[in-house]
């Protein structure tokens, strides 16, 4: 299994590629490969040009959530498959797996419309469509965990945005927000986005989808800028008892707070044109 980093917020020493505060990991496993998130823009078809990876080889693409930096790279990525049609050149038909929630409108009181962008009448034209609420096995070995059961209560951290259900706008508790447990020889690799319903609700509900306590690394975004006290010292104790080798948290994981992750655990950079390599 290997795991790519297309866009991060930040980028590697002498690895001259674009970062924008957002997520996309190429992930290839089982012999399939997985797009996780599309990022803000189409820096990550830019960055995956650079890596020598062909985004239009692609088994499946899996939205961690619905939200800008995660989301609005469909875009560019509607027109990559679209123009290789037009050119005839080689593409495959790639699946779309996500929450049905990730298409609902999200707003934010000072930016507006935060969430997907692209219809999904639109999408359906060029990717096949794998939603669903609950966990879906992508391969023997990589699942989409759907919706995360809501566990630790020191983890609930609501934002102020709000999601269109049915024409009314509601309180969004981010349902949709979901991540990726790929089983290795060595424990689970746990991908996240952004992890609004919680790190360690996601970890413990991977574990108990998997039946498996290892964990070999957890990769992305922990939902940590400027945590609540009782937030971070929740997780920081969570982690100290986490039978976890290796944590790769970054994206909307501040500096605090890494720092405080780094006392608990072995915590590595992360940068675009990472690659990570798991047996």
């Amino acid at each position: 299994m290997k795991l790519s980093v297309l866009i991060d917020n930040n980028t590697l020493i002498d690895r001259y590629l674009t970062g924008e505060p957002a997520v996309s990991y190429f992930i290839e496993a089982d012999r399939k490969k997985i797009l996780f998130d599309t990022g803000y823009s189409d820096a990550f078809i830019r960055n995956a040009q650079k890596m020598n990876i062909d985004i239009l080889g692609l088994d499946h693409i899996v939205l961690s959530h619905a939200h800008l930096d995660h989301t609005w790279g469909l875009d560019p990525l509607v027109k990559l498959y679209t123009e290789a049609r037009m050119e005839g050149l080689d593409h495959s038909e790639p699946d779309l797996i996500a929450h049905p929630f990730v298409f609902n409108s999200r707003t934010d009181p000072e930016m507006q419309e935060i969430g997907t962008l692209v219809s999904p009448e639109r999408l359906s034209k060029v990717f096949k469509f794998q939603l669903s609420n609950g966990p879906r096995w992508i391969t023997e070995n990589v699942v989409f965990l759907g919706e995360i059961p809501r566990r630790f209560d020191f983890e609930h951290d609501p934002l102020e945005s709000k999601i269109n259900i049915g024409g009314k706008k509601t309180e969004d508790d981010l349902l949709d927000d979901t991540a990726l447990a790929i089983i290795t020889e060595k424990g689970l690799v746990i991908v996240t986005g952004c992890s609004h319903s919680g790190i360690c609700n996601i970890v413990e509900y991977a574990k108990e989808l998997c039946n498996e306590e290892k964990i070999a690394d957890i990769v992305g975004g922990f939902h940590l800028l400027n945590p609540p006290e009782k937030k971070i010292k929740g997780i920081i104790d969570y982690f100290q008892k986490l039978n976890v080798r290796e944590v790769h948290a970054c994206h909307c994981t501040d500096l605090g707070s890494k720092i405080a992750l780094s006392e608990v655990c072995d915590l590595k950079e992360v940068g675009c044109g990472l690659q990570l390599e798991f047996e």
